[in-house]
């Protein structure tokens, strides 16, 4: 089990049942291999990859992202009835483990994935209407397993956040969450699932490399009034490039992005 990068929210405050945002309030928590549960939560795994996940891990793990969703995600049918969502594969044995899991702890964990790098927390994002931004909460989870939190260890949400290096994958995994509502307005009617407009979308924003192979071969960028450094970030950046392609998406299924001038 592992913390959640992302609860949905049906509305402002309205919080899943029983949590209460921490705020300011400090909690006590750390994990080490003194902690006799240690790696416990990296068995029976069931884990939630966003695309920002897949572009660390392919990277540490030196493979492009073609091969790394071959070998370890599997596609399944998530909270959005119209695009899939992307699940670790685990390891085929009696516990479940993680594949990345080693006698001596996690071995990509530089680069763990977002619900690695949130827990203990879990994070909820108020997206409504009437807000000119979005505000997010913080909520404590605790499983009965887990020893970590009978550590001295103190954390507030912020230095948690800090110590876990959540900012960047926050950013990116909102830019994604954009996405993923787009995606559930089946912007795709009449292909169905799987048809050529949703394997685009998927390739965007999970095969980062396949789309680089495309993005050069159709001169996508060079379509785009862009400026000279963000090109250059975007020739050699998979993060940048990412960004491009969702901008790009957009301007497919709704006919605006950044990318076009008013």
């Amino acid at each position: 089990m592992q913390g959640k990068s992302g609860i949905s929210m049906d509305g402002p405050k309205q919080f899943p049942d029983g949590m209460v945002p921490l705020g300011d309030a400090k909690f006590n928590f750390s994990c080490h291999a003194g902690v006799k549960c240690f790696t416990v939560c990296c068995k029976n795994v069931d884990m939630v990859l966003y695309p920002y996940d897949i572009i660390r891990l392919k990277n540490t793990l030196q493979i492009d992202s073609s091969l790394f969703l071959q070998r370890h995600a599997r596609l399944v049918k998530g909270d959005n009835p119209f695009f899939p969502t992307v699940m670790l594969k685990i390891n085929d044995d009696s516990v479940g483990a993680c594949p990345f899991l080693h006698e001596t702890g996690c071995s990509v964990y530089v680069d763990r994935p977002s619900a690695c790098r949130m827990y203990p927390l879990e994070r909820a994002v108020d997206r409504t209407p009437e807000k000119r931004k979005t505000k997010e909460y913080y909520f404590l989870t605790k499983h009965k397993y887990c020893l970590g939190h009978q550590e001295e260890k103190e954390f507030s949400v912020r230095e948690w956040i800090r110590d876990q290096r959540l900012d960047e994958y926050n950013t990116v995994n909102e830019l994604w969450t954009e996405m993923d509502t787009l995606f559930a307005t089946n912007p795709w009617q009449g292909e169905g699932s799987g048809g050529m407009k949703q394997q685009l979308a998927f390739m965007v924003c999970y095969d980062i490399d396949q789309f680089r192979k495309l993005a050069g071969e159709k001169r996508l960028v060079e379509q785009f009034a862009i400026a000279k450094d963000i090109r250059r970030r975007i020739s050699c950046n998979d993060i940048e490039l990412m960004k491009f392609g969702f901008e790009w998406l957009k301007t497919i299924f709704l006919g605006r992005s950044s990318l076009i001038k008013k």
